[in-house]
């Protein structure tokens, strides 16, 4: 069995981890149709072996496949995710374009994968937000052994979240104040980030909720089918490469030890439990860059709240919460 696909935004730095990530887990391909901007139309990408040059969308460019992983910006994805489907390809798409249509699934494999389409049946699945993703999967065993009624969550975000014109944003405004030259204006922060933080992601609304915010409280709802669950979260950017933490309060239904929480977070295949902290052991964004678990560490009951405990939930959002996610939606679709 193998599979044509294509990577629309193949040339961004999520697509850049899809391709990573066919080749890496052996992905069957029998084909590989990469899509980008008319500017980057005939640049060759490897993956699996071999070149590949890159095409732009256009009608019909999809109807030679039977998978299409869509990493680019939302417009794209409503205007070209129904294309792909129309013409007969399953289309796993990466923007929030999708994600709260009711009649659209949302799906981290682990948690809801009875949601995807059987083999063979054209739909689009919606892939969740970065940090939705390393959230839910370690809140997902804690709630189906003890019950969870209310989590308060702040992330600490990486630029690559942001992009590679984010990226470099940090990286040169980072090398002018080491030089002690002028930082130019910030282009894609409303802020510099360099030697900062930054509390917003996304856009304001009356609330004063961004709209990252917004997408970790009501995704986080949708994927562990739960509209009753409270869910709030602040969302904050710093001067790092790549990987996203997270600090969780979460209460529980049932009450719990300490070992117990332990022992159902690592019977999560996807969670790794980092967490002696008198010996510094617990999971780094620098450390867990470029690798597939969710890490949790610090891991410890609030002292005004027994039934709350509190930790530090860490993964890379390019793998874990992008890429790897909807490469573990296909293998599930197609039983791989």
């Amino acid at each position: 069995m193998s599979f044509r696909v294509g990577v629309v935004g193949a040339t961004g730095m999520v697509g850049e981890e899809f391709l990573k990530l066919i080749e890496q887990r052996h992905f069957p391909l029998k084909s590989l149709k990469p899509f980008a901007s008319e500017e980057s139309k005939g640049k060759k990408l490897k993956c699996s072996g071999k070149e590949w040059v890159t095409t732009t969308l256009q009608p019909g460019c999809f109807a030679d496949l039977d998978l299409v992983f869509f990493s680019s910006g939302d417009d794209i994805s409503k205007e070209w995710a129904p294309r792909a489907v129309a013409e007969g390809a399953v289309a796993v798409d990466n923007s929030a374009a999708f994600r709260m249509d009711p009649k659209i699934a949302l799906v981290v494999p682990e948690i809801n994968g009875d949601w995807l389409p059987r083999a063979g049946v054209p739909k689009i699945i919606a892939n969740p937000n970065c940090s939705t993703i390393q959230l839910v999967l370690a809140l997902d065993p804690l709630d189906k052994a003890f019950g969870i009624s209310r989590v308060h969550v702040a992330s600490y975000q990486a630029v690559s979240g942001a992009g590679k014109a984010a990226r470099d944003e940090l990286l040169t405004q980072t090398k002018c104040l080491l030089a002690g030259e002028t930082v130019p204006p910030p282009t894609t922060f409303p802020h510099p980030i360099a030697f900062n933080c930054i509390p917003q992601i996304g856009g304001f609304n009356e609330q004063g909720f961004t709209s990252e915010e917004m997408k970790i409280m009501r995704e986080t709802q949708k994927i562990m089918r739960n509209d009753d669950l409270k869910v709030s979260a602040f969302t904050v950017r710093v001067p790092t490469l790549n990987g996203h933490a997270e600090a969780a309060w979460v209460t529980l239904k049932k009450s719990a030890t300490r070992e117990q929480l332990v022992g159902a977070l690592e019977r999560m295949p996807a969670v790794e439990v980092w967490d002696q902290p008198s010996t510094s052991l617990y999971p780094t964004v620098a450390k867990c860059s470029g690798t597939d678990p969710v890490y949790v560490g610090r891991l410890h009951q609030d002292l005004h709240d027994p039934m709350t405990w509190i930790m530090w939930i860490v993964a890379d959002n390019l793998r874990v919460g992008a890429a790897l996610n909807g490469i573990r939606i296909a293998e599930k679709i197609y039983g791989l």
